[in-house]
């Protein structure tokens, strides 16, 4: 990607989420199980573990030391940031009462300055703002989060003040003038932008801008900076922003980074920053991601190596690097309105991010390898717990990825049952009914309701894994030359009426897929995608075979058993080759919800001779 690129802006408007209703056959009990399994789970987990007593012991009303570490405000943020959304779907007075007791001991941590980190406030509060590493303001930035997402949700306004009063707070301290600071972990830049948004304020966008324009000039310190296999590539402080041409560093932070780039560049129109995140997109995505959409191959710094360096028995793949792919690359779609950003985001949604939540609801991977002997597994918690809480007001949000608004017209991205409440740009109101059994089938059928009869561009997203398609408009099926295809996208332009009812049919055979010759772990190796899923062998299927120990042929045939009451009725993958054996496959996001034994994405090739070598 050349420097100085001219570059069209289309900056789209999401529809949110609590204008859709997702009545979805995969989503729907997802969102349940969340809210009656996790969210239950994190917050009793925040208690249990001093999380949430650390806010009462901040504010003088209870006793006792601080517990835990210096980042586990943000857990109970981002619990809070789950339950808001869950709230705008369903109000639940049980579980916002809990909310609010939560909130009233947040507030009485607070400081009358406006500062909030129960860490530093219990323990060292001569040492605040010394250490930019000590996520100080990445704790306040999903405060800020969690404290608009209530607002929303519920129109109680006492979480964002507390939310206004901290980034007043850290006005008052730092920015042009003041004094420098580099948070070691970003997620406040993103964070700000909605508190803009929310508010009117612009002093709170002009403070993200800042933030970002801080990096790569030599003002951060802190352990990070200090160690040396790190140094300020970790935290992405080591070129300016506008310069970023790969992507390096820790793998959740780079994210955050990223998306809150692509929010001020939206809307503060910064076009210095679009050739950067052009540049460090195609870095990421075609040298530095699994085909799960995980990334971050190290464990040493959760986060970046070098390009192709793709393991899969090692693979770190961090759930929230995941979702923070999901975050910035929706953030790109509405930027510069191309499919192939909202892939990614469908790639995380069915595979990278929803691996990490089990079945049940109530049990996370951390880590996401492609491969397992049998040793790795989910659990209830994690001595640091980003994960799970992240999960928590990740999928609750689903809905919010669905739809955008563009030039008059309507974007489908993500392809959900249900209904949508959406407004053109200039007001005009139209309501779409969706049905699918997306992902197990590629049919999808959107039933217009215009506010009258009006002439709009209709986009719907052909995803990249899509070798074939059909269109039908009231049951009539469309020529190629009555639409076009544009950036990903089939754009149909017509006059829409009441009840115009449009049908997509995406082709949605089993796919072979090979890596790139660079990726040394899967040289001889395929993987198995079908639609928007990722495929992977599991011993529970597979008993007679052992990871690795075994070789299969890449002409075997494919049949699908759907509606069984194995993994939740997923559909399975049944192979046969031609000695008579058949191997199956389950999605990737399923794996290690029954019994323990071994995991493979990527399996050998065999070519030659039989499969079994007695």
């Amino acid at each position: 990607m050349e420097k100085n690129q001219i570059h069209r802006v289309v900056n789209w408007t999401p529809v949110p989420f609590n204008k859709v209703n997702i009545q979805d056959d995969f989503w729907l009990p997802r969102l349940t199980t969340l809210k009656q399994a996790t969210l239950p789970a994190c917050l009793a987990q925040c208690e249990k573990t001093g999380r949430i007593s650390n806010f009462a012991r901040a504010g003088g009303l209870e006793p006792g030391p601080h517990q835990g570490m210096y980042y586990d405000d943000s857990d109970v943020y981002k619990v809070l940031e789950g339950a808001a959304y869950t709230l705008m779907l369903e109000r639940d007075p049980v579980l916002e009462k809990e909310v609010d007791r939560i909130i009233g001991l947040i507030a009485a941590a607070q400081e009358t300055d406006g500062y909030l980190s129960t860490s530093y406030t219990l323990t060292s509060p001569e040492l605040k703002w010394t250490d930019m590493e000590k996520h100080e303001m990445y704790n306040g930035g999903h405060l800020i989060e969690a404290a608009v997402a209530y607002y929303e949700a519920t129109g109680k306004r006492e979480l964002l003040g507390v939310a206004c009063k901290l980034a007043d707070h850290y006005l008052s301290t730092f920015g042009p003038g003041k004094r420098h600071w580099v948070e070691g972990h970003q997620e406040i830049e993103l964070a700000l932008v909605k508190l803009y948004h929310i508010t009117g304020e612009a002093k709170y966008l002009s403070f993200a801008h800042w933030l970002l324009e801080e990096r790569g000039h030599g003002h951060g310190s802190g352990a990070i900076w200090e160690k040396e296999d790190w140094g300020p590539a970790y935290c992405q402080d080591d070129v300016p922003v506008k310069d970023i041409e790969k992507v390096t560093g820790h793998a959740v932070r780079a994210m955050y980074l990223y998306a809150g780039m692509a929010d001020v560049a939206r809307a503060a129109g910064e076009e210095a920053y679009l050739d950067a995140l052009l540049r460090v997109w195609a870095h990421t995505v075609e040298r530095n991601m699994y085909v799960t959409g995980g990334i971050g191959p190290s464990q040493h710094n959760e986060g970046f190596t070098v390009d192709y360096d793709l393991p899969n028995h090692t693979a770190y793949c961090e759930t929230c690097a995941s979702i923070g792919m999901a975050l910035w690359n929706h953030r790109m779609n509405l930027l510069f309105g191309d499919a192939k950003y909202a892939d990614i985001v469908e790639l995380e949604l069915y595979n990278g991010a929803l691996a990490g939540l089990s079945l049940t609801g109530d049990k996370f991977f951390y880590v996401n390898p492609l491969a397992s002997e049998g040793n790795h597994h989910r659990v209830e918690w994690f001595h640091t717990s980003c994960c799970p809480t992240n999960l928590a007001r990740f999928l609750p949000s689903v809905g919010g990825y669905q739809y955008a608004a563009a030039d008059q017209g309507i974007v489908c991205n993500q392809y959900i049952a249900g209904h949508a409440e959406l407004q053109l740009s200039d007001g005009f109101a139209v309501r779409i009914e969706s049905a699918t059994e997306y992902p197990w089938e590629g049919n999808i059928r959107l039933k217009l309701r215009p506010e009258r009869a009006r002439t709009f561009p209709l986009l719907l997203r052909i995803p990249g894994w899509c070798r074939g398609f059909q269109v039908f408009l009231n049951r009539d099926r469309i020529p190629p030359d009555a639409y076009r295809l544009e950036k990903g996208y089939l754009v149909l332009e017509r006059n829409w009426n009441e009840g115009d009812t449009v049908e997509l049919r995406l082709d949605e055979p089993v796919q072979l897929v090979r890596a790139r010759a660079e990726v040394e772990a899967n040289r001889g190796r395929f993987a198995i995608r079908r639609g928007p899923l990722l495929y992977c062998l599991e011993q529970a299927d597979n008993p007679l075979l052992r990871v690795d120990d075994y070789a299969i042929p890449a002409d075997i045939t494919f049949t699908f058993v759907s509606g069984s009451d194995i993994l939740e009725g997923t559909t399975m993958l049944l192979a046969h080759d031609r000695q008579g054996n058949t191997f199956r496959w389950i999605p990737y996001y399923a794996w290690d919800n029954r019994s323990p034994g071994f995991m493979q994405v990527w399996v050998k090739e065999f070519d030659t001779r039989a499969l079994y070598q007695e």
